[in-house]
């Protein structure tokens, strides 16, 4: 999803980036059975496609394309059957999972077992490259399809799923994990049509998915997205809009001054210029909730091991960050101090986890960066997207560590999110850099594996190429406990290891911060940030 929607890996679940014509919202529109509406979108980093989708603006447009096995209550986190009828297990490790009868692709053809089959084999062959691949880790033979750099596949399909009829399934996984229905929400997890096969890469240009929207032409790339509602979708599903264009705007300030001129309808990530007056101008048309998304300070331990190998540097960094001014000033409140490396709606969080490095203390972060012989040329770069209303606080913390450490930073734009995401993934840029997170699903284990593990060099969102071996075997431990609660603990655990080492430095936590014009209702916005637009209405 999709840094805060995560990247690689979501998101969102993503990692998130930010934050054509309006379509017309008049009296005509809501006559003729639904109208269209237009909403704001950052241009996603690669082609359409669940299975490499790692980021918040693909993510979102694939949410309307797309159904899931299961979707997630908006307002519990709880998993809930969408595109299955059912998802059993009797020991955790062997999953059967019956598809709902009456789906069909965009393209006429029926949603069945290998329409998911199809799309996690594709998606676990490392040959493909595919971001989400690390998620099919977990399901047997996945080892023989992604066996590691410089080898080879030994097979062509998981061994571990198993066609038992037309619309039923088995996966097997190498060990037992109890979180395994809760991850099926996930794009990686999506299916895909025969159609995909022929060629993946225009697929991306213009999927064919089977959820309440399809596409309405091509993606123009840096301009929009069209949607249009599939009527033949399962009636209770059914999205209540003609059409949807997400318009791709690379300024949120921009963005939201076209949502007060009603020239675009929502805008789910807001701009920081827009904090201070948002909730007296649109009212009961402002959503501000928690939201799953954490805001971090990346650093590149190995890349740049000479500024940042030392933990008392990073604990340092910490400490000099004065997260309370930040999130007042520059959000408004609108962010929440961040105290622990995960959200504090997820099962498993701890409040204060961070402790002293959470602390704002300039005197001792002082005293620990002189300790540790500061960093090289008293000098560090701070990287952020420029598209996704970081500048300011990124600024902030900027002028912060100058005041604090007596150290020169300065804060480098990239372009895109996506620019940024390339330069991190071959490791061009050293230095330090602005990352967010958002769940792919609601587990602490969706915050470590995919951001802080070693499979997560290569295939996932470990942009510092931080590595513990101890936190690896806790995690390990942790996905094969007998249940969620004694899961959960060694989760904890391994979260106590990352609050020891701090590869990344957590800063704030994102609340939902959204809002919409008079015209439309119905509107709300899950914990991953995306838009629920089949339940959009015209006034």
């Amino acid at each position: 999803m999709r840094g805060a929607t995560s990247a690689k890996w979501v998101v969102g679940a993503v990692i998130v980036a930010m934050a054509a014509t309006a379509c017309g919202t008049g009296k005509d529109d809501a006559k003729s059975g639904g109208g269209n509406i237009t909403v704001q979108l950052g241009e996603p980093q690669h082609g359409l496609v669940g299975q490499n989708t790692a980021e918040s603006e693909g993510a979102e447009v694939l949410n309307a394309v797309f159904t899931a096995l299961v979707s997630y209550d908006n307002k519990t986190n709880e998993p809930q059957l969408a595109a299955a009828e059912s998802i059993t297990t009797t020991d955790s490790k062997t999953w059967t999972i019956k598809v709902k009868d009456g789906f069909t692709f965009h393209n006429g053809e029926k949603l069945d077992a290998q329409s998911f089959v199809r799309a996690w084999n594709w998606g676990a062959n490392q040959e493909n490259a595919a971001e989400g691949m690390p998620f099919f880790s977990k399901i047997e033979g996945s080892d023989e399809l992604a066996p590691g750099k410089d080898k080879k596949p030994t097979a062509k399909e998981l061994k571990g799923l198993k066609i038992v009829d037309e619309m039923t399934f088995t996966v097997t996984l190498k060990d037992p994990f109890s979180q395994f229905k809760t991850m099926l929400g996930y794009n990686a997890f999506y299916p895909l049509p025969k159609a995909f096969e022929a060629d993946p890469k225009a697929f991306g240009e213009k999927p064919i998915g089977n959820g309440p929207f399809q596409m309405d032409g091509a993606w123009e790339h840096n301009k929009q997205i069209k949607v249009k509602r599939y009527d033949k979708y399962p009636a209770e599903g059914r999205a209540k809009l003609e059409g949807v264009t997400f318009r791709i705007y690379d300024n949120l300030d921009t963005a939201y001054n076209d949502l007060r001129a009603d020239a675009i309808q929502i805008t789910d990530k807001l701009p920081v210029s827009a904090m201070a007056s948002v909730s007296q101008e649109f009212g009961d048309r402002y959503i501000y909730k928690p939201e799953s998304g954490v805001g971090y300070i990346g650093l590149p331990l190995a890349q740049n091991p000479e500024a940042f190998g030392k933990v008392e540097i990073r604990k340092a960094i910490s400490m000099a960050i004065d997260r309370d001014a930040i999130t007042k000033t520059i959000f408004n409140n609108t962010r929440k101090p961040a105290d622990d490396f995960v959200s504090p709606i997820i099962p498993g969080y701890r409040k204060g986890a961070l402790g002293e490095a959470g602390t704002y203390n300039p005197t001792k972060a002082k005293e620990l960066f002189t300790q540790a012989g500061g960093v090289p040329g008293n000098k560090i770069e701070l990287g952020y997207n420029a598209d996704g209303g970081h500048k300011e606080w990124i600024e902030a913390v900027a002028n912060q560590l100058k005041a604090n450490l007596g150290v020169e930073v300065t804060a480098k734009p990239f372009t895109k999110f996506g620019e940024m995401l390339d330069d991190l993934g071959a490791s061009k840029y050293k230095g330090a850099f602005r990352m967010g997170w958002v769940m792919d699903y609601p587990a602490m284990e969706n915050y470590m594996r995919p951001i802080f593990s070693k499979v997560a060099i290569e295939n996932g969102s470990n942009y510092g190429h931080y590595v513990n071996e101890d936190f690896e075997a806790l995690l390990d431990k942790a996905d094969k406990a007998a249940d969620a609660a004694e899961g959960q603990k060694l989760y904890q655990q391994a979260d106590d290891i990352l609050v020891k080492d701090l590869p990344y430095i957590p800063v704030f936590t994102y609340m939902s911060s959204s809002a919409y014009s008079k015209t439309v209702k119905n509107v709300e916005v899950d914990a991953q940030g995306r838009m629920d637009l089949a339940k959009v209405e015209l006034n």
